[in-house]
């Protein structure tokens, strides 16, 4: 049997933590091995995160190991990979790998999205894809709610709303819960309105939809760390889409603004990197700093991304009998978000990884 000594986050009580036959225990029951001491924390979570792509699309199964090493050395052991073209399920059978919570396929307008990522079609087809994909996920569904309409220079919605509103209720009435990339004003509030589950990004909000995402509590996704490249994506687009280049530098300016926004009026915020097509993968921590930076106080952004997204994961913390999967570090990240770069300690499945 081994144990650690330390404080066990959220509730900040010092405790004995024993690792037994895999899980959590607090009852001590013989001779202990002492094997770390700190503050701990239930292995934290990137709620979105795309564990088999790359820029280019799926990935193979060596690339995808090395995604999910980065991560777990990061302490990041419970991943919601919101779409991905590869299968992963292997990774399942990995006891040394963290685990994912799939969506399925993106769910993409034809020409309408990264290229080799998502399903592409037309919007008649749509709700009985998204009841496809709610049996191919693990009780998530996501679909492309806006994208760059080449055409008309600038983002727009994917779908006409009573199509998006179809696809979200047939996708629920399969038992699935539905998640959707937005940027876009239009392309939000249709989402809001189609009874959404989780906001991706969520660029577009504005005071009156974070109210209604509030009341129903909808969850939100902001994935700053992404959202940082769109100075970028603009610079590059700007000669030939001038008026998405100025949409995409306004919406990365108010990006901030609008997350605190989010968490003053209640909304259930969660930390996602969106790893796996521009940004690397292993940055969770990254994505707390910026929550923190966005107006979130340190417990709240550190919840975001460990006890409170596994609750709305439907996932464990360092519970009695609650498989052992946690991180230790040598300082009190309440007080010292940057000790999150840093775990001296990574425990999945009651096995020390790290």
């Amino acid at each position: 049997m081994q144990r650690i000594r330390g404080v066990v986050l959220p509730e900040g009580e010092p405790r004995d933590l024993y690792l037994v036959a895999g899980r959590i225990s607090y009852q001590p029951a013989g001779s202990a091995t002492d094997v770390g001491s700190g503050w701990i924390m239930p292995g934290l979570v990137d709620a979105h995160c795309h564990i088999g792509l790359d820029e280019n699309g799926p990935v193979d199964e060596a690339e995808q190991e090395r995604q999910a090493l980065a991560e777990r050395a990061a302490g990041m052991l419970l991943a919601r990979d919101a779409g991905s073209a590869a299968d992963t399920r292997w990774i399942d059978q990995r006891d040394d790998l963290p685990r994912i919570i799939r969506a399925g396929r993106h769910l993409a307008r034809t020409g309408r999205y990264l290229r080799n990522y998502g399903i592409e079609l037309e919007p008649p087809g749509l709700p009985a894809a998204a009841a496809e994909q709610a049996g191919r996920g693990d009780g998530w569904v996501k679909i492309v709610a806006d994208w760059i309409d080449r055409g008309r220079g600038d983002l727009t919605p994917c779908w006409p709303a009573d199509v998006l509103a179809a696809a979200a209720a047939k996708a629920q009435a399969a038992g699935a819960r539905v998640t959707v990339h937005t940027f876009d004003e239009q392309g939000v509030a249709d989402a809001i309105a189609a009874g959404v589950d989780c906001v991706e990004h969520g660029t577009g909000l504005s005071e009156q939809l974070i109210d209604t995402m509030a009341a129903r509590g909808t969850a939100l996704v902001p994935t700053l760390i992404n959202i940082a490249n769109f100075p970028e994506i603009a610079d590059r687009a700007a000669a030939k889409f001038p008026g998405y280049a100025e949409h995409m530098r306004r919406l990365h300016a108010s990006a901030p603004s609008r997350v605190a926004m989010a968490y003053e009026a209640g909304v259930p915020i969660f930390a996602g990197t969106d790893a796996g097509g521009a940004v690397r993968h292993g940055r969770i921590a990254e994505e707390v700093f910026a929550l923190h930076a966005a107006g979130l106080p340190a417990e709240a952004a550190l919840g975001a991304a460990s006890w409170a997204a596994r609750s709305w994961l439907g996932r464990p913390g360092l519970d009695e009998g609650a498989s052992a999967d946690l991180v230790v570090y040598p300082g009190d990240p309440r007080t010292d978000l940057r000790v999150l770069a840093d775990p001296s300690r990574v425990v999945l499945r009651g096995r020390i990884v790290l």
